[in-house]
């Protein structure tokens, strides 16, 4: 079964709005987990707008499932991941402006600074991923770095998903192939919800992990989160 990782920026950013400590994230890290999540992903930015960097500090020893890193690789941002040394870090090529993740890495252009980083994580024991498009290329490129894992840009799929499934998926399986042929594993996020997840999951069985964030917790606000995580999990189940 493919892994269900729980982004909870959105909690946080929530929290923020207002001040203080409602909604708790650690707390709610501890529900998702209980509720049937496989894993916490955070994306700590540098300005601190949804997750702080004290909020991984404390959601470190309180996941038990899988603990998710994800972020652009700055000098801070190792001395983080290095220092908490979580299950895994998502390597994203995001500016420290950018509002969301918006692209995968280019591999080819950076292949050096991505293999001296990726070299640095795996040190201290860290599976590590890289956020990268459809183009086989930079997948290839990808598996020349060292990296365990590359993490699937999906928000190309869930945009052209309503108007043609067959034709948003068909680049994703093409990449996933080149990748599970480079002997590396797979994951996927950005934009994945209830109505196009259980298509890419059915298309790319071996889908490793996705995470899911943004969604997922705009629809806990209709269904409750603890329905929420459950309804997901039946999406990624092999026997729907």
């Amino acid at each position: 079964m493919t892994r269900l990782s729980v982004n909870i920026n959105k909690i946080a950013t929530l929290r923020n709005a207002r001040g203080g400590n409602i909604p708790d994230v650690q707390k709610v890290a501890v529900d998702c987990e209980q509720f049937g999540a496989q894993g916490i992903t955070v994306h700590p930015r540098p300005d601190e707008r949804h997750i702080r960097f004290s909020d991984v500090e404390l959601l470190k020893p309180l996941v038990t499932t899988e603990f998710n890193i994800e972020g652009y690789p700055s000098e801070s941002f190792m001395e983080l991941v290095t220092k908490v040394k979580p299950h895994q870090v998502t390597l994203v090529p995001d500016p420290p402006e950018a509002l969301t993740s918006s692209e995968g890495w280019d591999t080819l252009k950076h292949h050096k600074f991505l293999v001296e980083v990726i070299g640095e994580f795996q040190r201290h024991g860290i599976r590590t991923s890289i956020f990268v498009g459809t183009d086989p290329r930079l997948v290839e490129g990808a598996a020349k770095t060292g990296t365990n894992r590359v993490e699937l840009y999906t928000e190309p799929y869930a945009t052209n998903y309503p108007a043609d499934s067959a034709a948003a998926i068909k680049p994703f399986v093409e990449a996933a192939i080149v990748a599970r042929d480079a002997g590396l594993e797979l994951n996927a996020g950005h934009d994945l919800n209830l109505e196009n997840l259980r298509y890419m999951k059915l298309q790319i069985p071996w889908l490793k992990e996705v995470s899911i964030g943004h969604a997922l917790i705009a629809d806990a606000l209709y269904y409750g989160l603890q329905n929420t995580i459950q309804m997901y999990l039946r999406q990624l189940r092999d026997n729907f």
